[in-house]
């Protein structure tokens, strides 16, 4: 697949079939991923890959993220209220979530070029993902349980979690939404 055609392709998809994503996709993923480039290599993305009873946990966790969101989600209509808790209590039957963690730092700069450097390397992984014919969704979570899930999977608290990746076999296909056209400005 060509570069284009997979950024193209790319959705993120919230509803997976449940079959099982072999080991040796995973660690394609996780190696594209970490091809990503970072500011002075530093590479500061760590990938947490769940599946089994470890994912059961996560999810366990993160279902509880809907009570904080609970003021939110009653001004939904009751059709989308109960989609998004089913959602989050079985993060739309993906075998396989990724808990994506950087490091915690004070220093501004380096935050930001440790966010940006993640955001590639969740990019890349993406991608690849759509390679191997899986797919993904790029889960930016209720920060409110992030200390549960930390605790869960023993992040020190050097650490934090910064997204959740929901990775396996596409229940759906997702149809092409319009992007913007006026995302740049040209000068010269």
């Amino acid at each position: 697949m060509e570069v284009y055609d997979a950024i193209k392709k790319r959705r993120s998809v919230r509803s997976f079939d449940g079959r099982p994503v072999a080991r040796e996709q995973l660690e394609r993923l996780i190696a594209a991923a970490a091809a990503a480039p970072s500011a002075h290599n530093s590479q500061p993305w760590h990938f947490h890959v769940t599946s089994g009873k470890a994912r059961d946990a996560v999810c366990d966790i993160v279902s509880l993220s809907t009570v904080h969101l609970q003021e939110y989600l009653e001004m939904l209509p009751t059709e989308q209220l109960e989609a998004a808790e089913r959602f989050f209590a079985g993060l739309g039957g993906a075998p396989v979530v990724i808990v994506v963690s950087v490091p915690v730092s004070e220093d501004e700069p380096a935050r930001i070029n440790t966010y940006l450097a993640t955001g590639c390397a969740i990019q890349n992984l993406l991608l690849a993902a759509t390679e191997e014919g899986l797919a993904c969704c790029n889960v930016t979570f209720a920060f409110w349980v992030r200390d549960k899930l930390s605790g869960l999977l023993e992040i020190g608290e050097d650490r934090e979690i910064v997204s959740l990746l929901l990775v396996g076999h596409p229940a759906e296909v997702p149809v092409e939404r319009p992007r913007r056209g006026d995302v740049a400005t040209f000068l010269s």
